[in-house]
């Protein structure tokens, strides 16, 4: 019999389900769901967070974005014998540092089950696939159960490339899975999304030729559970990092690499995260003495909430490919109000604060970089 085909009568078949059914019946099911996303408003309304119109509005609109994240997953995409990819971070609709830079594809997995990924590899410059445990609206933590990027895969003469996922190793492409893996995440790296073409992806389940059940009634109920405690728990967990980061304002330190990588950091990324707050008249300069070789790097700044400034207006980033190099080999990096006239010029876009991430991808000796405020007339007489 296929997967879930008694669905409708599962209201009978036990005290839980019976239980659900009768919270759906009665509305408690929304009703829960809403005081929850209720309860979420509080973590723009924290204490240590920046006090103002603006800050708030973009923290409510955040809200709202998460909310529309959440329901993918746990919702519309939530079914791990039926995967398909979501894009999770994009530009209305981010997470934690989003980079700009990249194309986020996620896909909701089942570790007991194998799976198959169909591909191009495109152009793009960088290519990575991870399985996770955990997630947000459960632990905080989405740690790696396996990883593999391009360097490793073996593709076709045309490009085309299959990978595996499963817990037994597979010849050929593969990615481990462990029992409670329950996710993929993809990220594909942009130097210049104008030129490069990105990977061309499907993913399906090996081993069933079961086709979908109507809504589950017990699944509803659980993912509505879900994108709440999501938007609740991912609201919480980078507002406490934005609170921490406020301890060292217009600097730009290492991350701890460990809790990066336990909510979901590419293994191949050493990260900068910190906390920007200028005045109109002054600039933050960001100084690297070299660029490490590697495979990718970028600057990007962010509102209060950690999310990517609006990179499809303004010039909030800068990479590997469109950064002007000092005649040494270094980066000089400007954060300002106004243009000062100088490469490398990053937009505040209308904030006065916010927080700010510089990732290496591939570098075997991170390069730590060094910064200094300034007031901005003094970079615009200079120029």
């Amino acid at each position: 019999m296929a997967k879930n085909d008694n669905r409708n009568n599962r209201d009978s078949d036990g005290d839980g389900d019976s239980d659900i059914a009768s919270q759906l019946l009665s509305g408690e099911t929304w009703a829960s769901f809403c005081d929850s996303l209720k309860h979420s408003g509080q973590q723009i309304l924290r204490a240590e967070a920046p006090h103002d119109a603006f800050t708030h509005a973009e923290g409510f609109r955040y809200l709202t974005r998460l909310l529309r994240i959440g329901l993918e997953m746990h919702v519309e995409f939530a079914d791990a014998d039926f995967p398909g990819f979501l894009v999770p971070s994009h530009e209305t609709a981010k997470i934690g540092a989003d980079n700009p830079d990249n194309m986020y594809q996620y896909a909701r997995l089942n570790g007991r089950n194998e799976y198959r990924v169909r591909g191009h590899r495109g152009s793009v410059s960088y290519l990575s696939f991870g399985s996770q445990k955990g997630g947000y609206e459960t632990d905080g933590k989405m740690e790696q159960t396996g990883f593999i990027d391009a360097q490793r895969l073996q593709f076709e003469a045309d490009g085309s490339f299959e990978l595996i996922l499963s817990q037994q190793p597979h010849s050929g492409n593969w990615l481990p899975l462990e029992a409670a893996s329950n996710a993929l995440v993809v990220r594909q790296t942009f130097l210049d999304r104008r030129t490069e073409k990105p990977a061309q992806l499907k993913i399906e389940r090996i081993g069933s030729d079961a086709k979908p059940q109507p809504l589950d009634p017990v699944q509803l109920h659980a993912g509505l559970q879900n994108a709440a405690r999501f938007v609740e728990n991912t609201s919480k967990l980078f507002a406490d990092w934005a609170q921490g980061y406020r301890a060292h304002p217009n600097q730009l330190p290492p991350a701890n690499q460990a809790i990066c990588q336990a909510v979901g950091g590419d293994p191949n990324i050493f990260y900068y995260h910190s906390y920007w707050e200028l005045a109109d008249d002054e600039a933050l300069v960001i100084d690297a003495a070299s660029v490490p070789a590697c495979d990718f790097w970028n600057l990007q700044i962010n509102n209060y909430w950690m999310e990517s400034l609006d990179y499809r207006h303004h010039n909030i980033c800068i990479n590997k490919h469109s950064a002007h190099y000092n005649n040494d080999g270094g980066i000089t990096l400007i954060l300002s109000q106004r243009d000062p006239g100088r490469p490398n010029w990053l937009e505040t876009a209308g904030h006065r604060n916010g927080t700010m991430c510089l990732r290496w991808v591939g570098a075997a000796q991170p390069v730590h970089p060094t910064t200094r405020v300034v007031k901005l007339a003094s970079l615009l007489e200079a120029a």
